[in-house]
């Protein structure tokens, strides 16, 4: 369903000023295909509780004419519907996004966005691996024996290699192309907002990835994608995930061991060996430092956990 196509809870008008921001967003904003469809499908959740609260389609004015108490009433409403603090903050996020995009066209002001207090969210600190379990999920024997062809072991290997060995997210070392690895000892990666970074490329890694591109039985064009599936299409998520699920099984981890889990781990060893924080938020690739700065609680726990258990007197 297009941003623009016309529904009985958006009128006509409202409708094209949805339509320009989504140009607007994935033309100039570059965001991903992933977050447009969350700000889609939170427009369109807000609009539709609005005009059955309002009793009809509300207008560009009635927008404007919003108030806290009308905002409030729909982050109720969501909450009812057992959504969470985290997902209600990027609902607001996007319809503030919204505001201020109708603002700046000069097409009204929904002050009321803006007038109330996005949810509270406990942090959760992420939880890395260990580093003997961290490199046991990149050996391909551990999985062995489990009727899947070698190649697909080897594939596997690779991919959570980079997620450890180079601290990539899962859509960055899938969106990998064949002609991205090659002889040299870095990796241009396509992140967030389409933003490119470079990290290095530890040799254990890259001996993952040859001996996966060796027993692939098909052909991957430099313009393709690194790494596909058993037929040959691009490699989906889901079966990373489900990799990660076996490997999980077989060396009795927690359901905490994920393949996001090996990025942290990534960072956390990073740092714990004595990597500065501002080098580990460029190989993240991490916008800002106060979201790298979450590791140095984790060490922090870590350190202190080692302490109480081997202190005499702790």
């Amino acid at each position: 369903m297009e941003p623009n196509q016309p529904l009985s809870f958006i009128t006509p008008k409202v409708a094209a000023e949805i339509g320009a921001w989504f140009e607007y967003l994935g033309a100039e904003r570059r965001l991903s295909p992933k977050t447009l469809e969350a700000y889609r499908r939170d427009m369109l959740q807000f609009l539709a509780f609005l005009a059955e609260h309002l009793g009809g389609a509300p207008s560009l004015p009635e927008l404007a004419a919003l108030t806290p108490a009308d905002v409030r009433a729909f982050l109720a409403a969501r909450r009812a519907d057992d959504i969470g603090s985290r997902s209600l903050m990027r609902s607001l996020a996007g319809l503030r996004a919204f505001a201020r995009f109708l603002e700046k066209s000069h097409k009204g002001k929904v002050g009321a966005l803006a007038a109330v207090r996005a949810p509270k969210i406990g942090k959760t600190l992420p939880r890395p691996l260990a580093i003997a379990a961290a490199r046991s999920m990149t050996d391909p024997d551990i999985a062995a024996g489990d009727g899947r062809e070698p190649w697909i072991h080897a594939r596997n290997a690779a991919v959570l290699g980079l997620l450890y060995g180079c601290g990539l997210r899962i859509s960055e070392a899938l969106g990998l192309r064949r002609a991205d690895f090659g002889v040299r000892d870095t990796l241009t990666v396509m992140g967030k907002g389409r933003k490119q970074r470079m990290v290095p490329l530890l040799p254990q890694v890259a001996t993952l990835v040859a001996d996966y591109i060796a027993l692939c039985p098909y052909d991957l064009p430099e313009p393709g994608p690194l790494f596909v599936g058993a037929k040959g299409g691009a490699l989906k998520p889901r079966l990373v995930q489900l990799a990660m699920a076996r490997l999980r099984g077989a060396l009795g981890l927690p359901e905490t061991a994920t393949p996001h889990a090996l990025r942290h781990s990534f960072a956390t060893h990073l740092l714990a060996g004595g990597g500065d924080l501002r080098s580990i938020q460029e190989l993240l690739g991490h916008a800002s430092l106060s979201t790298t700065q979450i590791y140095t609680a984790v060490d922090a726990d870590r350190l202190i956990e080692a302490y109480r258990s081997a202190h005499p007197r702790a």
